[in-house]
This record gives C-alpha cells, structure tokens and sequence, in this order.
C-alpha cells in the first residue's frame, strides 16, 4: 500500500469519461454520497498486466447501484473498456482499482433523484492486505461488536459504501488491540464475515462456510469455492454458529484484497493453516496470473 496519502499519489483517474490528473479528481462537500452514503464500489486486482475477473466487478456494480435506486451511465463494456485504460495509463502490471460510482450534489436531502450519478476509476500499486509474515502463519482476530444487518433493514446484496461503516470501527478496534481482523456475526447471532472478506473453516478435510444469505456473496469466494471443487473437496455452505468454532482445524478468508489468508486465531479458537488452507492459497495465485 502506498505510504502517502491517497489525494497525493501521481497519475491520472477516469473521471466520468474523462482521464484528468490524479489531484484534480474532486467533489464537492455537498455531494449526496458523502452525507448519505449514496455510492457503490469495487475492489479488483491486477495481477501481470491483467484486471482479474473485470467483468464480474463491472456487472456487480451495476447491480449494486440499482439495488440503491440509480443507474450507471455507462454499460458494463464501457467500465471494462475504462478499467483497462486507467491500467495502461497508470503503467500497472500488479495493484489494485477501485471504481466507484455516486450521487453528485445537484439536489441536498434525502430525495436525490435529481442529483448527477458520477463515475471514477482509480488504480496503484499494491502488495499484500495483510503482512506477508503475519499472513503465512495465519492471522489473529478478534470477535467484533457490531454485526451485519438483517436484509429487511439494510441494501445487503450491494456493495454499498455505507455498509462498511461498521467495518470500519471494527477493524480499528481489532488493530488498536493487536489483532488484524474482526469477525463478525449476522443479527441471528450466527458466523457472517470479516470486516472485508469471507471466511471458510476445514475439519475432517471438508470446508464449511456461512451462507451468504445477509452479506456479499464475494467474487473471490465464488472463485475458491470452485478451486476447492476441482480438487475434489466437498464445500458445505451452511448456518455456522459461534460455538461450533473450536470444532475446525483450519480457517482461512478470502476477498480481492485479502486474496486467500490463513487465520490462526479467532477469539480464544486456535487455527493451524494446514494443507488445503496452502493448496488454495496456492491455486488461487496461480489461477490469478494464468
């Protein structure tokens, strides 16, 4: 990650079909999305010269802005065609895009509906989510306060800006005690996710992980779940809850930032990263750079 700050960096971002300079991508104040949280995002990687799974990012941010009521004015094609500019024009080969799209400040309340929907790409370089040390051996978390939302009280299925607040002041908390991630819990009480990836559990060779039934169901998730199927490890996706944890012998998240991370702690359950733990981690960079 960079060690400046981010309105710092050199370079150019795509600014609602324009490439202007890194500095001169701005908002103003009164932006709807900075007061009510009106944005959707991504998080892709690109690994070699190449955006993985470009098209499945473009299409889940159309989904997630109309899941928060308002359209991308561009097609999933123009994105792709928008990510792979900025790529080249950043002169990447491995980092990290973000695109986002959001509520300009033409209209200030609740009501938006006459505000502008604008669109940035940015992209930098970046290595690992976690210290590459601390990622091998397995990482430490902690069991996390808040917990993500029943689906009747909150847009679940988008990846929307506002519904990481609470991940937020959850990965601070974990970082000021020692701790690299928190866990989370669903209102039900049951195992969800980390503040930014899923997590997967191994016992008796078999994986098990939660039901995505009140979090994103994640593109790098869907990608290991199918990596672990093609070598012939039986995935089970079900209601996991708390207790059960000291049950599993292996854990591990998965996420486009996290890529595949082992976990050796969570709360007072200790985790070995074992062999399917380091084959998917293993598979997973090795699909991502074919």
């Amino acid at each position: 990650m960079a060690d400046q700050a981010f309105d710092q960096l050199d370079g150019f971002i795509w600014f609602n079909g324009e490439m202007v300079p890194w500095a001169d991508a701005k908002i103003h104040v009164l932006s709807h999305a900075l007061h009510y949280g009106s944005a959707v995002f991504e998080g892709q990687r690109i690994y070699s010269g190449k955006i993985f799974k470009l098209n499945e990012h473009s299409e889940r941010l159309h989904n997630s802005a109309s899941i928060l009521d308002f359209e991308i004015p561009y097609s999933v094609e123009e994105l792709n065609e928008a990510c792979n500019a900025v790529m080249k024009k950043q002169n990447l080969t491995e980092g990290y895009m973000r695109p986002i799209a959001w509520r300009g400040s033409e209209q200030m309340g609740v009501a938006a509906q006459k505000t502008k929907i604008n669109v940035a790409i940015a992209a930098w370089e970046w290595g690992s989510y976690f210290d590459e040390e601390e990622r091998m051996k397995g990482i430490r978390m902690r069991w996390a306060d808040y917990r993500r939302p029943d689906p009747i009280t909150a847009p679940c299925r988008s990846k929307a800006a506002g519904l990481y607040m609470i991940c937020t002041v959850e990965k601070h908390k974990s970082e000021k005690l020692g701790y690299a991630d928190a866990l989370m819990l669903d209102w039900r009480g049951y195992v969800a996710e980390a503040t930014g990836a899923n997590i997967f559990f191994v016992k008796d060779g078999v994986i098990h992980t939660p039901d995505p039934d009140c979090f994103l169901d994640g593109i790098t998730r869907r990608t290991v779940i199918a990596l672990a199927k093609q070598r012939g490890i039986e995935v089970i996706e079900r209601i996991i809850m708390p207790e059960e944890l000291a049950q599993f012998s292996e854990c591990f998240i998965t996420g486009s930032a996290a890529e595949v991370t082992p976990v050796s702690e969570i709360g007072d359950d200790r985790f070995i990263p074992g062999e399917i733990s380091k084959a998917l981690l293993d598979d997973y960079m090795a699909l991502v750079r074919a």
